[in-house]
């Protein structure tokens, strides 16, 4: 029977020496995706209401750049819960909230950006490209079709799996 010393100090190695990254990143990547696809799915059922509203981006109408919209937040939200292509994947979304950050702040220029409230949706965006950024930083981890890929062709061109130590 070990001693409560031992206990918390085999409970403290643990909870801090014990790394789940690539746990991580698959959680990391299905909230992202959740959280992005709610959003096109909004936007969808709401097409119709939406469809002049919508702030025209690129020199396309209101109805085009939601129509784009949609598709980015779609498509490119199952792409990266599936981890396939998830660099790629995450540059248009990453882009599209630039330009949605864009038009928040622009709405408030009566007032200057800092004084925002954190409650207020221009954090949103903000939230968005942090993690966005992350991700570009670290990729999708080993639970990925992007590292089952990797190892596919890793394999075929009879190279060591030395080069995916990193990921």
């Amino acid at each position: 029977m070990k001693s409560l010393p031992q206990l918390l100090k085999q409970f403290y190695i643990r909870t801090t020496g014990y790394s789940y990254t690539n746990l991580g990143r698959l959680f990391l990547r299905l909230f992202l995706g959740i959280m992005l696809i709610q959003f096109g799915v909004r936007q969808l059922v709401r097409f119709l209401e939406l469809r002049y509203a919508f702030p025209p981006v690129f020199g396309m109408d209101s109805e085009t750049s939601l129509i784009v919209m949609i598709v980015i937040e779609l498509v490119c939200s199952l792409f990266i819960m599936a981890g396939f292509l998830t660099r790629v994947m995450i540059m248009p979304p990453f882009v599209a909230m630039i330009i949605a950050e864009y038009y928040q702040l622009h709405d408030y220029v009566s007032e200057a950006p800092y004084m925002l409230d954190w409650q207020q949706q221009g954090y949103l965006p903000i939230m968005f490209l942090g993690i966005f950024f992350f991700m570009l930083l670290v990729g999708p981890g080993k639970i990925s079709c992007d590292y089952f890929l990797s190892l596919h062709f890793i394999h075929s061109d009879n190279q060591s799996e030395s080069e995916l130590e990193e990921v």
